[in-house]
């Protein structure tokens, strides 16, 4: 906790607005994607289901093989203690969801479903893209294909098992990805490991996103060597999470905005 909020104070000291930035392809994301707050027609549905099952005090079994939650280690949580103590902020979803649609996203992979709630911005994003989640736990990953079908989403494909296994099995029958966000296994060996596999897959336009980039020190370090890659060119900081873009275009460039 002292590590994030030495990180969040460095963070707020440091991010700039749209105005402070001088990469026109990064001002224009901005006014379109970060700026925006309109409430398109997918948000109200997604949010439902979030406070529904804000609502479930269900207990499931809950298969870790990540770094573990900071604020609940019991192998038995509840609905609600889940989705509360794991699902990002809406914000966030509706930001991925705004920035999937702005880019153009088709082939989408995310690392960690939990109850599916970013997922559904995501395949909502992109109705006839392709979105395929990874999850670890058997009984979560249940938990999320009914929040699925809730709204009838026939563009995602939930795969489970231990990510080691699951994203190079992935990987090796896609062509090419456009969009990836990493939100499992919160440890710095985890995350590098994932994104060096992803980077096979990539192309110009490919975007990561990697969650919780403040979550440890461990994770700090792998964001800052995520960074320093070769075939990175532009970063963006929001605090909560970080994005990449990989364009030849680009400068090179660490950005930190205020979101």
């Amino acid at each position: 906790m002292l590590h994030q909020a030495k990180s969040y104070i460095k963070y707020k000291r440091n991010a700039v607005g749209k105005h402070g930035v001088h990469s026109p392809f990064v001002f224009d994301l901005m006014r379109q994607v970060f700026d925006k707050n309109d409430c398109f027609y997918a948000f109200k549905p997604i949010e439902l289901i979030r406070e529904n099952l804000k609502l479930d005090k269900t207990k499931i079994e809950v298969l870790d093989l990540g770094a573990g939650s900071k604020k609940n280690n019991d192998n038995k949580r509840s609905i609600r203690q889940i989705i509360t103590q794991s699902a990002k902020a809406p914000k966030y979803g509706q930001l991925l969801f705004r920035l999937v649609n702005y880019l153009n996203c088709n082939i989408i992979v995310e690392i960690g479903t939990s109850l599916g709630m970013t997922t559904l911005y995501l395949a909502n994003a992109k109705r006839y893209g392709k979105i395929y989640t990874l999850e670890g736990s058997p009984e979560i990953a249940l938990k999320a294909k009914q929040n699925f079908k809730k709204l009838n989403l026939k563009n995602i494909t939930l795969i489970e098992g231990d990510f080691n296994n699951t994203l190079p099995t992935l990987l090796q029958k896609l062509k090419q990805i456009d969009f990836v966000f990493f939100d499992g296994n919160h440890t710095q060996e985890a995350t590098l490991n994932y994104f060096a596999k992803c980077l096979e897959k990539k192309h110009n336009n490919t975007v990561f996103v990697f969650d919780d980039i403040y979550w440890s020190e461990g994770m700090t370090a792998a964001w800052e060597k995520i960074k320093k890659h070769k075939e990175v060119t532009t970063t963006i900081d929001i605090f909560e999470m970080g994005i990449v873009f990989f364009r030849k275009e680009l400068p090179k460039q660490d950005l930190v905005i205020k979101y």
